[in-house]
């Protein structure tokens, strides 16, 4: 009689001998620098490490402060307004440096950072999300997960003015910041795991509702 191996032990004994999959180099790095800017929650430089975070990511770094500020809200709550202002004025300085590499370095650095994300095709969309919506969609990037850098850049290589898209981040940055902090400080580690896990759709139904507001307001009025 002709000997077989049970299929599910068959399936078990590939699996055990199989490599586990392996992930990309990309994600291995993108994973090291989550950890490298949670770290600085414990220590004494976390609120300067705050600052510096979401100036860069307005313009090249890929990790969102929020992941710091959740961290340094949790473990001191009540300075939760001073870390959200800090994290506001760092995106917004960071947003106009990357306004100035769209501006006069996009040949030096404005292409290279929007090869890096592999956004190249994203880019003619931008161009027409600006046609139409202007300043709409700089805040729409500002409050939401859509990637904010690219539209720093693009403001600047675009010729927004200046002023009107500093205005118009510092609402939608600090908008996105203080909710964080509001939802930490009154609810504390509980929400952390809901912010984590649903924080950009929350921001799209946020900014769904709020044109839904414009809108039946232009129909009232």
């Amino acid at each position: 009689m002709e000997h077989r191996t049970p299929p599910e032990f068959g399936r078990g004994a590939d699996a055990a001998l199989a490599p586990e999959p392996r992930q990309p180099a990309k994600w291995h790095l993108h994973r090291r620098l989550y950890n490298w800017v949670l770290h600085w929650a414990e220590t004494p430089h976390g609120a300067v490490a705050l600052f510096l975070l979401a100036f860069a990511e307005s313009s090249f770094f890929p990790i969102p402060p929020d992941v710091l500020l959740i961290a340094l809200v949790l473990g001191a709550r009540r300075r939760s307004w001073w870390f959200a202002t800090l994290c506001t004025i760092g995106s917004v300085l960071g947003g106009i440096a990357g306004y100035g590499i769209g501006l006069g370095l996009m040949d030096a650095l404005g292409w290279p950072i929007i090869r890096f994300y592999h956004a190249e095709n994203y880019w003619a969309r931008v161009n027409e999300l600006y046609v139409k919506y202007d300043y709409w969609i700089v805040f729409m990037a500002a409050f939401t997960p859509i990637p904010y850098k690219v539209f720093t850049i693009a403001s600047g290589a675009f010729h927004m003015n200046v002023l009107g898209f500093a205005v118009v981040s510092l609402v939608g940055r600090g908008a996105r910041f203080f909710l964080v902090a509001l939802l930490l400080y009154y609810f504390g580690p509980p929400m952390r795991r809901i912010i984590e896990k649903h924080f950009d759709w929350l921001c799209i139904v946020f900014v769904v509702l709020l044109i839904g507001g414009f809108v039946v307001i232009k129909y009232l009025f």
